[in-house]
Parts: C-alpha cells; structure tokens; sequence
C-alpha cells in the first residue's frame, strides 16, 4: 500500500515542500530503504522509526518498506522527517487511518520510545504551512503559536497521535499566541550611569543604539569600554512584532530557541571569543547553519580586543556590514541570512594598551605599534560609523559620591533612544528597513535633508580630510539620527559638526 504524507525541508530560511511517499510491499523480502537524497541523519531514522513503532505497541510490518523524500533533487538533513516517516508506515500497514492524515504536515524527531524530540526550524514550518494544520513536537509548538491562520497540534508520542487520528483522544491545538505580548524590555545588567565619567562614549553609545550605527571604542585597559558594551543592551529599544518574527526564525534554524520557548523576546546580544573561525562568525556547515553576524541580527555584535581576532575573522566582516546579509556556498547548498547587526567594539591603543596614558609608561616600539594597528584593515575601519577614545578617567570622577555628577541612567537614553526609533519607523513605512543605518545611498537622498550650512561643513570636511564616497554617506546617516535625537526635521550645523568629531581613527 502507498500513502504519501506531507513534510518540509528548510534550507536556511528557505522551506520547500517535502512529500514522503511511503510504499509498504505485499510482496518481496523485509527489508527498510529510504532513498531521495536522504543525509546520514536522515537514512539513520531506519533504526529511530522502527524501534520508535515497535515501543509504542504498534506492529512494525515485516514486509519491504520503502521510503521516497520526494523532490529527489533537493537535500534533506536532520532527523525531523522521523514523524512523518513513522505515520505513513502506520497508515500504510492500516494501524492508523490515512485518510486523517492527508493534508497536514508532520515534522519531528522521535526518541526510541515513540515520544516526540525539540526539533529546530518549528517556526519556518509555521510560517510556511499558512492555513493547514501541522503536528509538532509539543516541546517546539510554541514556536509556531505566534503565526497566524494555522492549526499547531503539539504532539507528545506516536501513541497520542494514532489515539488522535482514531477519534479516542483528541490533541487539543495551540490558541495563537501574540508576538508583543511575549517581547519584553531589556534589562539592565550594567546601568550606564554606574560608568564613571565617558561622557562622550556614552554619547556616542546612545547614537549608535537609536540609529544602529557601528561603533569602536579605543582606549586603555580598564577605561570602561566592556562595561559601556555591556550597558548597550541596556538601551536597545524592545523588537517590533516584526523583527521578533525575523530574530526568532534565525534562532529556530540553527536550534537554539529552548524548549517551549516561543520567541526571542530581546534584542540579540553577541559576545564570542576571538579564537571563533570564520565559519563560526559568517555561518558554514554542510548544511550551512547561521553564525555570529546572523545571529546578531537587528541587535549587537561585540568585539571585545577586536585587534586579537584573526584576520581573516575580521574582512569576513565587510560584506554582512556593508549589504546587511550573508551568502554562504557550498556543493549542496547555497543560503543566504540576514545579518543586519550594530558591530560594537573595543580595541587597545597599541599592545600593551597604555600608548598616550596620563599615569603609565607605553614599552612598545613604532613597530610594534604599526603592526598591532593593521590588523584591523582599513576597509573594516571605513565601514565604521562612530570612532570614540575612551581615555584614563581622572581619580575625582571615580568617586561614587560625586554631587557633580549629573549622568543619565540607562532607563532615561533608552526613552531617548526609543522616541529616536519611533520617528524612523515612521520614515521608514513600506521600505523594509528599520533604522538609519540600514538606508542606502537612495533613502539618503530622499530622507536626509540638509541645512546649507551643514552641507557647507560637510564639502570641506570630504576635501580636508579626504572621505571616502562610503564615508560621505555614513556621515549623513549619523547626522540624520542626531537629529532625530532631538526630534528635527532637517540635519543642522550642529548635527553635522557633532557626527564629524566621530571620524576620528585609530
């Protein structure tokens, strides 16, 4: 008997209709083949699917199984064809009734004893399914209740799913659930206002968030920049329902959404080491997984020590800054994901970090200093929106009884920053960009109106300083959320003069 039941396969975030057809011989020899350009993984579901049937107490027919992931062209990876393998052997061998099968779509990995694994990619399935009903592992349900117009079955064994098909015991499905009232605000791990003095990186850190802008932070050990990182995340507004959506499929792919959790509720916030390979950075793997930049997305990317990064971890960088996603390319596969993130990082002055410091003597030579400054290429440093120096702070402004001290808190440049977003999100209506950052040489024109005066500052900044035509249009775009800062319609002299003293390079 033959009986095809419905699956997928994501290939990055790309999801494309799997029909597994499944042919169970009354004639020939027992045996058990899957074919259609099946990966290791999947070709082992033969062990999982069988022993999986037969602990459930169903009968596993001795009879010639044959399995075909139908279109043959398109690699099929991972152990979630498990379920949908599993239910057409048992509607196939009549255990389990096929008509109650057809037009769903089943998705999951089985354990040995029939009950149903977290499976990565639920939502994609979700978003791909639209008004059919699909059955899911119930630890991974939740991921697909945030999508609209589809029926989410969350199943818990094969046992409950036959009981299911046969009208014993109904598995009742997922009420929707909706993406704003599972987003929640970031949290305060460091408040900037418990940085002592920095005034001007704090600055520079609360242009870099309304905007998105890329910023580095060059200064001595000990000057505070991993703590005003770690206070970035702090003042990020909280994600529209779409960028939630976006973040949560990235996250769902590569299977790091935990169990029962349905969404990624804050902006992403990266932190790797710099022993990462630039398959770990970019995104790689047979089937190619997303990385560092991608998983990022639509939040920070910090470097801390960003000159201790290998080289070529660092030019791997240029593309995803410059276009916003990621292109990955192998035999089988060709993807590609976003990575549209806020590079933040933090670099020494020379290496051993006291070049220029008021109280410590610098022991490295011209040449060691050269050599530590390349590391970072040119092109990476012109992709860089905000360079700020984050010097020695004077003893005074240690002091944690300072009454001059007049610091806003995090909480006070998060309402700043997202009246900033508010005003661009307006902008930006129908043009699939959120921030700023993100415009392109169009959107400038068309948004970045500015004063003579600002545009008479800006001519002779590009002929003093000789600015590259990237740097002429990045400097409008920091000028642009300055102003929205202070909620102008134009770019003024003063918005432009302030986004200037940022070009400043190491």
């Amino acid at each position: 008997m033959l009986v095809k039941i419905k699956s997928v396969a994501n290939v990055g975030l790309e999801t494309t209709l799997i029909e597994v057809e499944v042919d169970v011989a009354s004639q020939g020899f027992p045996g058990f083949n899957i074919v259609g350009l099946a990966s290791k993984a999947v070709e082992e579901a033969r062990e999982r699917v069988k022993t999986a049937i037969t602990n459930s107490g169903f009968d596993f027919p001795p009879k010639r199984i044959t399995v075909n992931l139908a279109p043959a062209d398109i690699p099929k990876d991972g152990a979630a064809y498990d379920l949908p393998i599993a239910v057409g052997i048992l509607a196939a061998s009549e255990q389990c009734p096929e008509k109650s099968t057809q037009g769903s779509i089943f998705y999951g990995e089985l354990s040995l004893d029939g009950s149903l694994r977290h499976t990565r990619g639920v939502l994609l399935v979700g978003l791909f399914a639209k008004d059919n009903a699909i059955y899911v592992p119930i630890e991974s349900a939740n991921e697909a209740a945030v999508v609209e117009n589809i029926t989410v079955y969350p199943v818990r064994n094969l046992q409950e799913l036959v009981d299911h098909f046969q009208d014993i015991k109904k598995i009742e499905p997922l009420k929707h659930v909706e993406i704003q009232e599972l987003v929640v605000d970031a949290n305060f791990e460091v408040d900037l206002a418990e940085v002592a003095g920095q005034e001007q990186a704090k600055r520079a850190l609360t242009i870099a968030a309304a905007g998105g802008h890329n910023l580095l932070m060059f200064g001595p050990p000990g000057t505070g920049k991993t703590m005003l990182a770690k206070a970035m995340a702090g003042i990020l507004p909280p994600l529209s329902s779409q960028e939630a959506l976006e973040v949560t499929r990235i996250y769902s792919v590569a299977g790091m959404l935990d169990s029962g959790e349905s969404l990624v509720r804050r902006r992403p916030y990266r932190h790797p080491h710099h022993g990462v390979s630039p398959a770990g950075m970019v995104g790689g793997g047979s089937n190619p997984l997303p990385g560092e930049v991608s998983l990022s997305h639509l939040g920070v990317l910090f470097l801390d020590e960003m000159a201790e990064f290998p080289r070529s971890v660092l030019e791997s960088l240029r593309q995803p800054m410059e276009d916003g996603t990621v292109s990955i390319v192998r035999a089988a596969a060709h993807v590609s994901y976003p990575a549209s993130f806020t590079l933040l990082a933090a670099v020494n002055p020379c290496p051993c970090g006291y070049l220029g410091h008021p109280r410590r003597e610098c022991k490295c030579t011209d040449r060691m200093i050269r050599k530590y400054r390349s590391r970072i290429s040119g092109p990476i440093l012109d992709r860089i929106d905000l360079h700020v120096h984050v010097p020695a702070v004077e003893v005074e402004k240690l002091s944690t009884e300072n009454p001059n001290s007049k610091t806003q808190n995090s909480k006070e440049i998060r309402d700043l920053v997202i009246g900033s977003r508010k005003i661009q999100e307006i902008r930006f209506i129908g043009e699939k960009i959120y921030t700023n950052s993100q415009m392109g040489n169009r959107h400038v024109k068309k948004y970045c109106k500015l004063d003579p005066d600002a545009e008479r500052i800006l001519r002779l900044a590009l002929e003093k300083f000789d600015l590259s035509a990237r740097s002429y249009f990045r400097l409008i775009k920091v000028a642009r959320t300055i102003a929205d800062l202070e909620a102008s319609e134009n770019i003024l002299t003063n918005h432009m003069a302030e986004a200037l003293q940022y070009r400043q390079q190491i």
